[in-house]
């Protein structure tokens, strides 16, 4: 009988134990991605994204000549290997062959190298470059 109280007891402590790990890593977790001032910090960006001001990529349609000006825009920067993983991955939105560019870079090279792969692309009218520069 004393055993399986004991194995009982063990058993509760064990799982009270474990859900207060559990909270406690989820509360740290929190904490960190929520920081004011954080780099991994970025409501406000994503609060001006969302009043439908700005382009995101859900704007490009399927016109076929918007998709390959985004497609070879893509593919110069992707194999451009001095350019930071970053700058490798910006939004890139074609819309009536004008290319916005969106997101952050490392510096101001990379933003005026992206905006003159854009430019030089067959096809595109206009560089919208909305690109911001990484705080240091």
């Amino acid at each position: 009988m004393m055993t399986r109280l004991f194995l009982v007891l063990f058993t509760l402590t064990g799982s009270l134990l474990l859900a207060s790990f559990t909270a406690q890593a989820k509360q740290q977790d929190a904490t960190i991605y929520l920081a004011v001032g954080s780099a991994l910090e970025n409501t406000e960006r994503n609060a001006r994204d969302k009043d439908g001001t700005t382009l995101t990529p859900d704007d490009q349609k399927g016109d076929k000549k918007d998709v390959k000006i985004t497609t070879k825009i893509r593919k110069a920067l992707v194999n451009d290997k001095l350019l930071s993983v970053n700058a490798q991955n910006i939004k890139i939105i074609t819309s009536n062959r004008i290319v916005t560019l969106r997101g952050v870079v490392e510096n101001a090279d990379e933003n005026t190298k992206l905006e003159q792969i854009a430019k030089k692309t067959r096809s595109v009218l206009r560089v919208d470059n909305q690109l911001e520069i990484k705080a240091p």
